[in-house]
């Protein structure tokens, strides 16, 4: 029975985050530090999950075939690739060092 209570504890907070989000007067999101700060909000939670992810193992800090991937990834961002491409390229890495060993 509890986990139907965290699933409707979790439905109605996120009803109420929609509503919350509705009931914001329109000229308070014009302003250009609110657009500003909308604009770059998800890029640093991207961010901030790929390194939670790449590097975190519990509550250790690690250094495994994940920062391999993770590089090939930057590298084939920074060379311009199409993103199917750098997930590939990321993916491809990060099972070839794990098959090595690494």
């Amino acid at each position: 029975m509890n986990i139907w209570i965290a699933i409707g504890a979790t439905a109605l907070g996120c009803y109420a985050v929609k509503l919350a989000g509705l009931l914001v007067p329109a000229g308070l999101l014009e302003r250009p530090l609110v657009r500003r700060c909308a604009a770059l909000l998800p890029v640093a939670l991207l961010a901030a999950l790929t390194a939670q992810q790449t590097f975190a193992d519990g509550h250790a800090l690690v250094l495994d075939a994940r920062a391999a991937g993770l590089a090939a990834a930057v590298v084939a961002l920074i060379l311009r690739a199409p993103f199917l491409l750098v997930v590939g390229a990321a993916v491809v890495v990060t099972a070839g060092v794990r098959a090595l060993g690494g």
